[in-house]
């Protein structure tokens, strides 16, 4: 019934299993990559002809991780899995980047690839066997791939690099890279890393590129033995007729437009000089024709922005490759926020506001891999359509966006400290207002600012920069600081944040089918360069945190003894109810005997602080404590004067003068003063009343029993 095939392969200490013939053999390709007890089935399909005057290659990834495969029913109201959650966007954006830039120019039926964890082992990350069965699925089938390409991490743990790591040894890596290509060159890097430097970086991609061949190499395998034959792709729509008036009469005019620096000015004359060619080149506007010129122009386009670059040295600004926008920098823009930064390099501006909250605020989520997952730093990253003079519809956000966003939290995560240094949860939202060219790198400027203008005391200013790559043949040019259209008609995408110590986050995205490492070296010395001249302009503004903001909660950390976190909670919580219920803080208590209490009133604090203190502290002996007298004998009275924490006071201590009887001084329930005066080696405790008589006692008016 099923004709299996099987192919095997070791990476690092993993053993990769991709199989075919089994499962979902209606689709174009289907692949169950398996890895320990981790197993991704990847399903490609696609339409056979494109849907009518299509101008785009609709191509869709989605990743999906379904929790029984962690052997869990979905927490919450909802019992089965919804919207994607940002990890898997995330993912689902790792797996799309390197496979997109392999289609043909002129397939465009719409495509789709479906990656399906259907077990979770947590010795075996999924992300990774789904980039290699999106690959392996899409070369088996009839869809026009040009891959095959993989996907490997690399994790530098304890000082050495460890391929496909677990997830959870991840959170103790100083470098965590993942690297997809094809057998020959890169087409993506995704890293987050510990101020690594560019050197230990690119041997971790030649570490990683090594192994992706090894990769391609059992796909190919697989292709031989069970591959469908690939669908003709059209050829492009050639008109020598439209492209030669195209560049006889409009070249000269497209290649002025391009010395136009004011990108709003640089597009109305584009978009002027395509009408007039469009009048003088289509006589006939049929379909076919309207395509025709569609291609050419933008062709043309292409042509002179990458010749501009290449041959006369000319970027669209007027700028040489290495040179960076001009740069401003203004704190506190926003009157009543925590923190607050404007960021604006050349036609690119974002508006960075910092928040911060208690740990009631840290974002708390459910994953395979996680059953509660507790996020004390997020950054958020908004772009409306104003930001590029345009109208466009609010919503949800967006893949982009989470990515953006995503890209941003990892550069600065390097520098935030940690809960004990400083018990915030910090929200950074980056608002884009205007947008020519690598918005994400200003989210990390702008954010880096609004932290240091909030008062978190960040290791250090972190800057952001985006590298762009034009390539034809053995030509190349690398661009610092690119724009939008350098982004749009360049070769790669390559961004490169961090502080002067090093990198803390980088992602690499390829049009072409991949640069050699020799190029990615260069773009990285380009890029540190680039880096810390933004560091340099930053720091003239703010180089190091402000004091805490005003309007920012206030947060004071006691420590107590682990054998009194009992007493602070109280039988049924009664006591930290307490505390809540009559100072108006917030009370946090961790198993280690850590008290954050939070309030944007001082005295508050203060009082929550003392309730705290009195109820968690030793009794020290010499210290005077209002009590309660809980039991009377012929020998003395029993007095509670702490929670819970009872003492006698001998007879003989009740009174200056001789008291006969102890009822004559003191009754049951009275409150009464009283003075420690000895704590004997079993802790048994001492006390008198007439030591105490006229004392000041600790102030345990907020706990009176």
């Amino acid at each position: 019934m099923f004709e299996i095939v099987e192919k095997t392969i070791k990476i690092g200490n993993q053993t990769i299993t991709l199989e075919t013939g089994r499962i979902a053999r209606q689709a174009q390709g289907a692949v169950l990559v398996s890895s320990g007890g981790t197993q991704v089935l990847v399903a490609v399909t696609a339409a056979k002809e494109p849907k009518p005057d299509q101008g785009f290659f609709p191509l869709s990834v989605d990743y999906i991780e379904k929790v029984y495969s962690a052997g869990r029913i979905p927490g919450g109201y909802f019992k089965r899995e919804t919207k994607p959650t940002d990890r898997e966007v995330l993912t689902s954006r790792l797996i799309d980047r390197p496979i997109r830039p392999l289609f043909p120019e002129t397939y465009l039926c719409e495509t789709q690839v479906v990656c399906t964890v259907m077990s979770y082992d947590p010795e075996h990350s999924p992300s990774e066997l789904a980039s290699l069965g999106a690959s392996a699925a899409l070369h088996i089938s009839s869809v026009p791939f040009g891959g095959p390409t993989a996907a490997v991490r690399v994790a530098e743990i304890d000082g050495k690099f460890v391929l496909n790591p677990p997830e959870a040894q991840l959170e103790t890596a100083s470098l965590d890279i993942l690297v997809a290509g094809t057998r020959d060159a890169i087409l993506m890097v995704e890293c987050v890393s510990n101020f690594a430097g560019e050197e230990k970086i690119l041997e971790a991609m030649e570490l990683a590129q090594a192994n992706i061949k090894k990769l391609c190499d059992v796909q190919d395998q697989l292709r031989k033995e069970v591959g469908r034959d690939k669908v003709s792709v059209p050829d492009a729509p050639a008109n020598e007729t439209i492209r030669k008036n195209l560049e006889k009469s409009f070249g000269t005019k497209l290649k002025a437009a391009y010395k136009i620096s004011s990108k709003a000015e640089r597009y109305a004359a584009i978009n002027e000089i395509k009408q007039q060619a469009k009048e003088a080149c289509l006589v006939d506007e049929n379909a076919g024709a309207s395509k025709e010129f569609a291609y050419h122009f933008e062709e043309l386009r292409y042509r002179i922005l990458r010749t501009n670059i290449l041959k006369e040295n000319k970027r669209v600004d007027g700028r040489k490759t290495d040179e960076i926008r001009d740069i401003d920098c203004q704190l506190g823009i926003l009157k009543r926020v925590h923190g607050s930064a404007l960021f604006t390099r050349g036609e690119t501006q974002s508006i960075g506001i910092a928040t911060l909250g208690t740990t009631d605020d840290a974002q708390r989520s459910e994953t395979i891999a996680k059953l509660a997952d507790e996020k004390r730093f997020m950054l958020h990253y908004n772009m409306p359509g104003y930001s590029v003079g345009e109208p466009k519809r609010l919503g949800a956000p967006g893949r982009r966006e989470v990515g953006h966003g995503n890209l941003a939290e990892r550069a600065l995560r390097a520098v935030i400290p940690n809960r004990l240094k400083f018990p915030y949860t910090i929200r950074l939202v980056s608002e884009i207002t205007e947008s020519n060219g690598s918005s994400s790198m200003a989210s990390v400027c702008s954010g880096s600012l609004a932290l240091m203008e909030a008062g978190v005391p960040v290791e250090s200013p972190v800057a952001g920069i985006a590298m762009g790559l034009i390539k034809e043949g053995k030509s190349f040019a690398i661009l610092s600081d690119i724009l939008g259209d350098e982004d749009a008609l360049g070769d790669m995408d390559f961004k490169v944040a961090g502080s002067d110590s090093g990198i803390t986050a980088l992602q690499m995205d390829m049009k072409i089918a991949g640069v050699s490492l020799e190029i990615m070296k260069q773009a990285l010395e380009q890029a540190r360069i680039g880096r810390l001249h933004i560091l340099g302009i930053m720091n003239k503004t703010i180089n190091k945190p402000k004091d805490l903001s005003p309007y920012a909660p206030r947060i004071e950390r006691i420590k107590i003894k682990s054998d009194k976190i009992r007493d602070l909670i109280g039988p049924g919580g009664k006591n930290i109810k307490k505390i809540v219920s009559e100072s108006g803080c917030k009370v946090d208590l961790d198993e280690n005997g850590v008290v954050n209490v939070s309030s944007t009133d001082g005295q508050s604090a203060a009082k929550a602080k003392r309730m705290i203190q009195y109820l968690t502290s030793d009794p020290e002996i010499g210290q005077v404590y209002l009590g309660v007298v809980k039991k009377i004998s012929d020998f003395g009275a029993f007095v509670e004067f702490k929670p819970g924490v009872e003492g006698l006071v001998h007879i003989s201590q009740l009174a200056p003068d001789r008291v006969a009887k102890v009822e004559d001084v003191v009754k049951e329930n009275e409150e009464v003063l009283v003075k420690v005066i000895e704590i004997d080696r079993t802790g048994r405790i001492k006390l008198s009343r007439k030591d105490a008589i006229g004392k000041t006692p600790v102030d345990a008016a907020d706990f009176k029993s």
